[in-house]
């Protein structure tokens, strides 16, 4: 599992950074790529990256404002033009719905796979067997969200060294002990495999946050992930233009992750004055709180 930024700027782009969109590769876990926002020419990104439109399954919106959505038309068209026939889930902020469905109709587009769209409310938005995802809002003058993705926990590995040092061969009853069955050798002797599986192995967490202010809702949101992606529009010295505007600042960020007990933070959505040197002295005023810090770039892949 990682995480492939394809868009690390605010607002509009510039010559080292698009505007925001992040994939995440779950190609091992469900051979799939899921989306989360969609700014203007992600889908030139992603030519450049081991994303394939096919298999991307889910697209998350965080907000409406046009660097984060803008780009989502044309991606989908391409999508079809390609020929996929793969069955594609948007989820997003109420509008969303109108904003496709108009944009594809007064373009004269057509989709070859089915698409289904959900305006979100807070609360689970998505739970399967292997991954749950959930929403709570934020602070950003319009409807914006955060995401926190949960995989289900992985079942503990099955000790083979201690099965063969008591004497029992390697071969096809090791995998129905490995299913935590009871299987009988031919001796008699019944061994049950949940003595030699070892404790359930925790699944990755990921929160993503759209644009926001400091807001109350954002330690719950991010409680003890393993990576929380949260932007840092400006330095810690400009506070007050940023919260006006509906930002964060890099301190502001850093104090979140450090009440939440993240494991690591992600910093993105940098503003056009700084380029990406200047986002070295970001990413320090970062470290200053939190030093599990990392500072996201174009085209940039992270593992979790």
């Amino acid at each position: 599992m990682e995480l492939i930024f394809l868009g690390t700027g605010a607002g509009m782009p510039s010559k080292e950074r698009n505007v925001t969109s992040v994939a995440l590769n779950l190609m091992a876990e469900r051979n799939s790529f899921w989306l989360f926002d969609c700014g203007e020419a992600t889908q030139h990104q992603i030519l450049h990256t081991q994303v394939k439109l096919g298999r991307i399954e889910k697209i998350f919106i965080t907000h409406l404002h046009g660097d984060h959505l803008f780009g989502l038309p044309g991606l989908l068209g391409s999508r079809s033009m390609s020929g996929s026939t793969e069955p594609l889930t948007l989820y997003g902020p109420t509008g969303i719905k109108a904003f496709i469905e108009s944009a594809l109709s007064l373009s004269g587009s057509y989709l070859t796979y089915p698409l289904d769209i959900v305006e979100i409310q807070p609360g689970l938005v998505f739970k399967d067997a292997q991954i749950e995802v959930s929403t709570l809002p934020l602070t950003h003058g319009i409807a914006s969200f955060g995401y926190r993705i949960e995989e289900s926990d992985k079942p503990g590995t099955l000790d083979a060294a201690r099965l063969i040092a008591e004497g029992i061969t390697p071969g096809p009853l090791f995998q129905r002990l490995k299913s935590g069955e009871s299987v009988t050798l031919d001796n008699g002797q019944i061994i049950n495999g949940q003595d030699y599986i070892g404790p359930n192995q925790k699944g990755k967490s990921i929160a993503i946050f759209g644009d926001t202010t400091p807001t109350e809702l954002g330690p719950q949101l991010a409680a003890g992930v393993d990576v929380m992606v949260h932007e840092t529009t400006l330095e810690a010295s400009m506070a007050e233009q940023a919260n006006s505007r509906g930002h964060s600042t890099t301190h502001q960020a850093a104090e979140l992750a450090k009440q939440a007990g993240v494991k690591k933070l992600i910093i993105t959505h940098f503003s056009g004055r700084y380029d990406r040197d200047e986002c070295q002295r970001l990413l320090a005023e970062c470290r200053t709180i939190f030093p599990a810090t990392d500072a996201a770039y174009d085209l940039g892949v992270f593992e979790i």
